[in-house]
C-alpha cells in the first residue's frame, strides 16, 4: 500500500498511521515487524522536519505557563523532548481532560525515552480523567506502541482490549509486539483473529507473520499465509516477497525459495541476501556461494550482510582457498572498515583452524567489539588451545568489554576441558552479576562445566533454576550424572525428561551409556526401540552407542546382530567388537574379527591396535602379540603411543614374564608412564612377585601418587602375599593422602528392574531373604565336600584383610538373583570394584550347586561362571582352590 493512502489530520500531530510509515519507508529505519532487530523503532517522536514544520507553525517559548493552554504547551515541549516539563503541566491540569493530541505527543515521548515510569503517569492521568472505556483509535494506538516498546505486553492487551475500533496499524503494533517476545504461536493468533475481525492486512503486517512462521518452522501456516499475500494483492511488493523467501528457508523449504526468488519482478540487494542466507542456514554452501558469483556477474554490488554471510559460510568449505579469495575481495571493495566484517573473517579461520590469520586479523582491528572478542575466544576454545581461550579472556575483561552469553558458555568450556574449576566458579559468579546466568545457553554450558569437574552437585542446582530448559540441558545433566557414576539417576532423569522435551540422538547415547554402566539391558532395550520409533536409530553414533550398550553388558550375541544390521560399518564399530572380545577374554574371535576388518578394507587405527593387544594379553596369545605390536609401524603405519607399550608389559606380565616385561620398559624409546609401571605392578600381583612389584609401585607413584587404583593393586599384592604390615602402611599412606576407594556396589537386572546393593548395606526390602539363601548355599556346598575359602558370616560382612577392597557386593546381587528367577535363567551382575579372591572362589562353587551361569563384569573383565570353572582361567585367583 502506497504511503500516500494514508493522509494525515488537520492537527499539530501527524497520525499514527503517517508517523509509522514514515519511519518505515525510511531506508535506513529499523523495522518495527522484524523479529531480528528487537521490534519498534528506536526513533525520535517526531522527525526534524516536523518538529520544523510545527516550530513554523506556532513559536513556543523555553517553557509554557500552567494558566496557558496545556494542550499547546504539552505539545510544544513534546516537540522539544521535554518530558519533564511537560509532565509539570499535566500534573497541574489534574482531573481535567486533555485533547488526544497532546496525549499522543506525551505517549510518544515517554515511548522514545524509554520512560516507564513517566509513561505510566501519563496512561493514568487517562484513565482518572476520562472513562478509558472510550479510547479512540489514535490514543489506544499510541498507548499500543508504548507499552510494546517497554515490552508489558499485559498492559498493551488490556489496552487492545478496551479500545472501541481498531485499525490495522493496532493489530500490527500487537502482532508485532507478541513475535518479538518470542510468543511466536499467539502473534499468529492475532493475526488470524485481525482477519476474523475483518481488518484488511497492510504491506506491514506479512513481514511479521511470515517470520513468525519460519521462526516456529510451521510450513504448513506459512503457506497459508502466502495465499494470503497473493488474495490481498501483494504478491508484488519486495518486502513481502522477501518475508516468504526468508521463511521458507527457514522452513527447510530451499527449492520453494528460489522459486519465489525466480519469479520476482524486481530484487533488491536483501532478495539476494535472503536467499544466500538461506541456502547456507539448510547447510547447501555451494548453491549459496554460487549465487553469490550470480550477483556478482551482474554487477549488483553486496553490502556488509551480505559480505558477513559469505565469508562465514566460506569457512564451511574444505578448501581454504576460497576463503581466502573472499577475504581478498573484502579488502578490495573496502569493507574491511565495518566491526561485522572482521569477526566474520576471524570466524572464518578458526572454522578453517588457521589460527595464525584469525589472530593477525584480531590484533589489526582497530575497533573491537564483544563480538570480536568472543570470535577469537571461541576460535582458540573449539580449536584446541583452551589455555589461550582463557588468557584473551582476560584481556577482555582488562579492556572492559562486558561478555555476553555466548562468550560465558565459550569460557566456560574451556574451563571444562582444562578442569579448572576455580577458574569456572568465577566465571559463574560473574555471568551471576551481569544477569545472564537465567539465559539456557550459560545453563548449560555451567552444567558441563561442573560435571567434568566431578561436582555434580552443583551442576544439578545449576539445572534446578534454570527457568528454561532445552534438549541440550536435559542430555547435559544425564550425562553429567552418568561421568560422575549416578547412572540410575540419569535414568530417571531420562524419564522425566519425556514429560516437556523429545530426546535427540545426543540424549539416547548419554542414556545409553548409563544403561552400559549398570548393566541395564532391558532399560536400554527400551531406549533401542524408542529410538528406531523416533526414527534416530541409525543416525549419527546412536548405532555404535547401542553397539557399545550390548559388548558392555555381555551380550556379544546381540552385539554381533547389532553390528551386521548396520550398512556402514566405521572403525568405530570395529573397535567396540574387537574390546568386547578382549574383556570376554576370547583373543581367537578378536584375532579373527580383526582379519575380517582388514579384508574389509577398513584400515586399523590406534585404538584398534590397543583392542587386539588386549585381547591376545587376556588370551594368553603372547606371541600373536608379538608379531601384531612389530607390524603396527611396518604393515599399518602406526607408531605404538604409551598405550601399546602398556599392553605390551600387561602382556608379558600375565604371562609370568615379568623379566622381560620389566627390561622390555628401560628398552622402551618413549619415557614409560604410570599405567606402564602399573601393568607392570599388576603382573607382580597376579605371580606374587613382591620385591619387584615393589620397584614398580615406586616408579609408579613417583608419576602419580593420586590414583587410588594403584594403591589398590599393591595392597592386593601384599594381601595375597601374606604381607600385613606392608598392606597396614599402605592403607596408612591411603588415609593419610584421603585416598579412599568408592563403596562396593553391584546391579543385577531383574525382569527389567535394576537393583543395587552396597556392601555392608541392609536397606534393601529383601536383605533377609538373600542372607538366608546365602546361607543355605554355604550350608550345601558344604555338604557336597567343598571347602568354602573363608568361613564367614555374611550376614555380618566382616572384611577380611585378602578382600578389604571387594566388599562383597556381588554376593548380595548373585543371592538376590536366585530368589527372583527362575530355575535354570542366567545371573548377571556389574560391578564398580575389582572382584575378590574370596568372591570368585565362592562364585565358582555357587555355579556348580544351583547348577546357574552367572555372570559378573568387574572393573577388569568378565567372569562367566559355569559348572565351577570361569572363563578367566582363575588369572589373577590362582591363590583360591575349590578344594
Amino acid at each position: 500500500m502506497a504511503i500516500s493512502a494514508y493522509r494525515p489530520p488537520n492537527s499539530l500531530l501527524f497520525s499514527d498511521h503517517y508517523h509509522f510509515l514514515r519511519l518505515l519507508s525510511n531506508p535506513t529505519r529499523p523495522n518495527y515487524l522484524n523479529l531480528h532487530s528487537g521490534g519498534l523503532p528506536n526513533a525520535h517522536p517526531l522527525s526534524s522536519h516536523d518538529s520544523q514544520h510545527l516550530s513554523a507553525l506556532s513559536p513556543a517559548p523555553a517553557t509554557a505557563p500552567a494558566s496557558a493552554d496545556p494542550d499547546n504547551g504539552i505539545s510544544r515541549l513534546c516537540i522539544r523532548g521535554d518530558l519533564q516539563g511537560a509532565l509539570e503541566i499535566l500534573d497541574s491540569a489534574e482531573g481535567r481532560r486533555l485533547d488526544d493530541d497532546a496525549y499522543v505527543a506525551l505517549l510518544r515521548v515517554c515511548e522514545w525515552k524509554r520512560a516507564v515510569d513517566e509513561g505510566f503517569r501519563v496512561y493514568s492521568h487517562i484513565s482518572s480523567s476520562s472513562s478509558i472505556t472510550c479510547l479512540s483509535t489514535r490514543l489506544g494506538n499510541a498507548l499500543l506502541s508504548m507499552f510494546v516498546r517497554f515490552g508489558d505486553l499485559l498492559s498493551a492487551w488490556s489496552v487492545f482490549g478496551k479500545m472501541v475500533e481498531r485499525d490495522v496499524f493496532s493489530w500490527n503494533v500487537m502482532i508485532g509486539g507478541y513475535a518479538k517476545s518470542g510468543f511466536l504461536d499467539e502473534a499468529l493468533d492475532l493475526y488470524h483473529r485481525m482477519l476474523w475481525s475483518g481488518a484488511r492486512p497492510d504491506l506491514y503486517t506479512f513481514p511479521c507473520v511470515l517470520r513468525s512462521c519460519g521462526g516456529l518452522t510451521d510450513m504448513i501456516r506459512g503457506r497459508e499465509v502466502h495465499a494470503h499475500v497473493v488474495r490481498f494483492g501483494f504478491s508484488s511488493e519486495v518486502d513481502v516477497l522477501n518475508s516468504l523467501i526468508t521463511m521458507y528457508a527457514k522452513c527447510g523449504y530451499c527449492a520453494t525459495a528460489r522459486n519465489v526468488f525466480d519469479g520476482m519482478p524486481r530484487r533488491d540487494c536483501i532478495s539476494w541476501n535472503a536467499m544466500i542466507a538461506g541456502y547456507f542456514e539448510n547447510e547447501n554452501c555451494a548453491e549459496g556461494l554460487e549465487l553469490f558469483l550470480t550477483m556478482r556477474n551482474l554487477s549488483l554490488e553486496p553490502d556488509v550482510m551480505t559480505m558477513t554471510s559469505v565469508i562465514s559460510a566460506s569457512g564451511l568449505l574444505p578448501d581454504s582457498e576460497f576463503g581466502k579469495g573472499i577475504h581478498g575481495y573484502a579488502i578490495r571493495m573496502n569493507f574491511l572498515t565495518d566491526v561485522s566484517v572482521h569477526n566474520s573473517l576471524i570466524q572464518m579461520y578458526t572454522t578453517l583452524g588457521d589460527l595464525e590469520e584469525a589472530e593477525k586479523i584480531f590484533l589489526r582491528q582497530e575497533s573491537k567489539d564483544v563480538v570480536s572478542w568472543t570470535a577469537m575466544i571461541s576460535g582458540y576454545e573449539k580449536n584446541g588451545s583452551p589455555d589461550k581461550a582463557l588468557e584473551v579472556f582476560e584481556q577482555m575483561g582488562a579492556n572492559n568489554v562486558v561478555p555476553d552469553e555466548v562468550t560465558i558458555a565459550s569460557v566456560l568450556s574451556s574451563c571444562a576441558s582444562l578442569g579448572r574449576l576455580d577458574s569456572g566458579t568465577k566465571v559463574h559468579e560473574l555471568a551471576r552479576n551481569i544477569g545472564i546466568t537465567p539465559c539456557t545457553m550459560v545453563g548449560n554450558a555451567l552444567l558441563d562445566m561442573y560435571s567434568k569437574s566431578r561436582c555434580i552437585d552443583k551442576a544439578l542446582e545449576v539445572f534446578r533454576q534454570m527457568p528454561e530448559k532445552d534438549v541440550v540441558t536435559w542430555s547435559s545433566v544425564i550425562s553429567g550424572l552418568r561421568i560422575n557414576r549416578r547412572s540410575f539417576e540419569a535414568l530417571s532423569y531420562l524419564r522425566q525428561m519425556h514429560v516437556d522435551v523429545k530426546p535427540n540422538s545426543i540424549t539416547f547415547i548419554a542414556a545409553l551409556s548409563a544403561c552400559a554402566a549398570v548393566g541395564a539391558l532391558m532399560c536400554g532395550k527400551e531406549i533401542h526401540a524408542q529410538a528406531l520409533r523416533s526414527g534416530l536409530g541409525y543416525k549419527g553414533c546412536l548405532p555404535n552407542a547401542l553397539l557399545d550398550l550390548y559388548v558392555k553388558c555381555g551380550r556379544m550375541e546381540y552385539a554381533w546382530t547389532q553390528f551386521n544390521i548396520l550398512k556402514e560399518k566405521d572403525i568405530v564399530a570395529w573397535n567396540i567388537m574387537l574390546t568386547g572380545y578382549a574383556g570376554k577374554g576370547r583373543g581367537d574371535l578378536a584375532v579373527s574379527l580383526f582379519n575380517q576388518m582388514i579384508e574389509a578394507g577398513v584400515h586399523p587405527d590406534e585404538v584398534t591396535m590397543v583392542g587386539l593387544l588386549c585381547a591376545c594379553s587376556r588370551s594368553g596369545m603372547v606371541s600373536q602379540g608379538w608379531d601384531y605390536f612389530d607390524s603396527m609401524k611396518r604393515k599399518y603405519s602406526i607408531t605404538p603411543n604409551l598405550k601399546h607399550y602398556a599392553c605390551m608389559v600387561d602382556l608379558l606380565g600375565r604371562a609370568g614374564y615379568l623379566g622381560q616385561a620389566h627390561q622390555f620398559i628401560n628398552d622402551m624409546p618413549i619415557e614409560p608412564d604410570a599405567a606402564i609401571w602399573g601393568a607392570l605392578l599388576n603382573g607382580c600381583r597376579i605371580h606374587h612377585q613382591v620385591e619387584l612389584g615393589e620397584y614398580a609401585a615406586k616408579h609408579v607413584f613417583e608419576l602419580d601418587d593420586t590414583s587410588v587404583g594403584y594403591y589398590v593393586l599393591l595392597c592386593n599384592l601384599y594381601a595375597d602375599s601374606g604381607r600385613w604390615d606392608q598392606l597396614a602402611r599402605a592403607r596408612k599412606v591411603m588415609r593419610e593422602r584421603g585416598l579412599e576407594m568408592d563403596p562396593g556396589c553391584s546391579w543385577v537386572e531383574v525382569k527389567g528392574v535394576v537393583h543395587a546393593f552396597l556392601s555392608s548395606d541392609e536397606s534393601h526390602p529383601q536383605i533377609k531373604e538373600i542372607y538366608a539363601v546365602l546361607k543355605g548355599l554355604y550350608d550345601r556346598i558344604k555338604a557336597a565336600g567343598f571347602t568354602l575359602p573363608e568361613d564367614q558370616s555374611i550376614a555380618q560382612m566382616e572384611t577380611s584383610k585378602s578382600d578389604i577392597f571387594c566388599g562383597h557386593s556381588e554376593r548380595l546381587a548373585v543371592g538376590f538373583g536366585l530368589i527372583n528367577t527362575t530355575p535354570g535363567m542366567p545371573i548377571w551382575v556389574t560391578k564398580n570394584l575389582y572382584m575378590c579372591q574370596n568372591c570368585h572362589s565362592i562364585l565358582k562353587l555357587i555355579s556348580k550347586i544351583v547348577r546357574r551361569e552367572i555372570t559378573v563384569r568387574d572393573t577388569e573383565q568378565f567372569h562367566h561362571f559355569k559348572d565351577g570353572s570361569c572363563s578367566c582361567r582363575d588369572e589373577g585367583y590362582r591363590g583360591g582352590s575349590m578344594r
